[in-house]
């Protein structure tokens, strides 16, 4: 569709852009689109690194010690399951008065 297009008409439809935009908001429009692309690719960027971080964290890992035990995995709740959570410690609270 784009390579049917002759230079005529193209130049037809940039002017079209500028009479609907103005002027004076295609800067503007380019440069939100410019810092928009520049999140994007700084966002991606940082996925990038947790993914490789997670597979580093992932990858199984032999004790130097064979007979070294492990600590004892504690379990805990899901979020918003008040059925099974249990407080991990409470503040001792008197009555004052």
């Amino acid at each position: 569709m784009l390579g049917n297009l002759r230079p005529t008409e193209i130049i037809l439809i940039l002017v079209v852009i500028l009479l609907l935009f103005g002027a004076k908001k295609l800067p503007d429009m380019a440069r939100s689109l410019g810092k928009s692309a520049r999140i994007l690719k700084s966002e991606a960027k940082a996925m990038k690194k947790d993914d490789e971080a997670a597979k580093a964290a992932e990858a199984p890992t032999a004790p130097a010690d064979p007979s070294a035990q492990t600590a004892p995995r504690t379990i805990q709740a899901a979020p918003g399951d008040v059925a099974s959570s249990r407080p991990v410690s409470e503040p001792n609270r008197t009555a004052q008065g």
